[in-house]
């Protein structure tokens, strides 16, 4: 007697259907799926799911797997700062929430320094760029307060199984290009609205060759296609990853985790790209869809150089920039400010002596939070020309609502804070 075979799946299809109990699972088919994990901060938590539960009268059904991270209105500078953060702070101590992170970094990259994140996960977040979780192999999307409110409850949310629009990427970046300027590349050409598209798949010999920090880029910025989640196959590089956070061995599945080969079209669809022929991107005001090759803004000047936020201010992009300004000082005029992505990321760049170049460059250090990313501490000034490693240069998203704000990698920021205009990184390394 035969068996049956199991149709072929994307990598998206595999996580949903492990989610939900089944062999496998087709495009458009709605599923209720188990939540492995579900990650919420200041901004989106406590201070909207509190006020919920207690008019329920519910209790959250499974507090191992909460994590909440207070990074969005630390350090509190306000009334309404403080308010929002004592609620996140009480509630958790209330709770006895047994994974919180109080002002150690960005959500997007304390959760998985802090080993929460491993293949084959599913896994939800009370943020839009939590399709970061994508880069571990994980299914990992950002939801509502009141979809967070089901969750946080019964532990389960249901889906619709998703097409997949793969990104292959072929040979490898040049000095100077960064996953930054992949995905800003990939917005360029598809736009914010991602099509009939839900998953977004990274992969390829230039998506295999980058490291766990770029990967993690990639899969933040699918949110800004409009994506709902943003995934690598994980591998080896996924696995030390891991296991140096202290994940343990045995815990790290990364077998299986990978798009069939001879998967229906109706199921995925593959787009191709050359790394080798990628020139640094930036993306104009005020959308990330705005992107053009760096030489097409080469004289447009800038007052402020931001290098900070989950897409811009890990170890490597911090790691980056200081290949940048080795020996080297900012222009006179520019301001250059560096939050760094997480405490545990400065406190690797300071022993690599990587802060050291950015102070002596002229960095100005702010603390370890989303800030100025999300509008808030006061720090962009208005009618600026700001370039900077953020996700997003929507019109007022960095507070100032006459700021113009480029986007850009890190390499592309350093060498625009060096010349005092927008310049290409290559030039440096030339």
């Amino acid at each position: 007697m035969n068996t049956p075979q199991r149709p072929a799946q994307t990598l998206a299809q595999k996580l949903i259907a492990k989610a939900c109990g089944r062999p496998h699972v087709a495009p458009g088919e709605i599923v209720s799926c188990q939540v492995d994990l579900a990650m919420f901060h200041d901004s989106s938590g406590p201070r909207r799911l509190k006020p919920m539960l207690e008019e329920l009268g519910a209790q959250i059904w499974d507090k191992d797997r909460v994590v909440l991270v207070m990074d969005h209105y630390v350090p509190e500078q306000d009334d309404d700062s403080r308010r929002i953060v004592r609620i996140a702070r009480d509630w958790a101590a209330e709770q006895r929430l047994p994974h919180v992170y109080d002002s150690q970094g960005i959500c997007h990259v304390v959760l998985p320094q802090k080993g929460h994140l491993r293949p084959g996960m599913f896994c939800v977040g009370g943020d839009s760029h939590s399709p970061t979780g994508g880069a571990f192999g994980a299914y990992m999307f950002g939801i509502g307060s009141t979809e967070m409110l089901g969750v946080v409850v019964t532990g389960e949310i249901w889906v619709r199984v998703p097409q997949t629009l793969r990104m292959w990427w072929d040979g490898v970046l040049p000095a100077g290009v960064s996953a930054k300027d992949m995905v800003l590349h990939m917005i360029g050409r598809f736009g914010m609205n991602g099509g009939d598209y839900q998953a977004v798949e990274f992969c390829g010999p230039a998506v295999r060759a980058l490291s766990m920090q770029e990967r993690m880029t990639l899969s933040n910025m699918s949110a800004e296609m409009g994506a709902q989640a943003g995934l690598i196959a994980p591998d080896a590089t996924t696995r030390d990853w891991l296991l140096g956070t202290g994940v343990p061995a045995e815990a790290i599945q990364t077998e299986g985790w990978f798009t069939d080969e001879g998967v229906d079209e109706a199921a995925a669809r593959t787009v191709r790209f050359d790394a080798r022929t990628l020139a640094p991107q930036v993306a104009a005001p005020h959308s990330p869809a705005n992107t053009h090759g760096v030489d097409h803004f080469q004289n447009v000047p800038v007052q402020v150089a931001y290098i900070g936020a989950c897409t811009g201010a890990k170890l490597d992009d911090l790691r980056a920039a200081a290949s940048v300004f080795q020996g080297r000082h900012v222009a006179p005029g520019v301001r250059l400010m560096v939050a760094p992505a997480s405490l545990q990321d400065q406190a690797e760049a300071e022993a690599e002596g990587v802060m050291a170049v950015l102070r002596a460059a002229g960095a100005e250090l702010l603390p370890t939070a989303c800030g100025a990313c999300s509008g808030y501490g006061g720090s962009i000034p208005d009618g600026a020309n700001v370039i900077a490693t953020t996700a997003r240069n929507f019109k007022g998203r960095m507070g100032s609502a006459t700021a113009q704000v480029y986007l850009a990698s890190p390499y592309t920021v350093a060498a625009s804070a060096l010349q005092g205009r927008i310049a290409d990184p290559r030039e440096v390394f030339a």
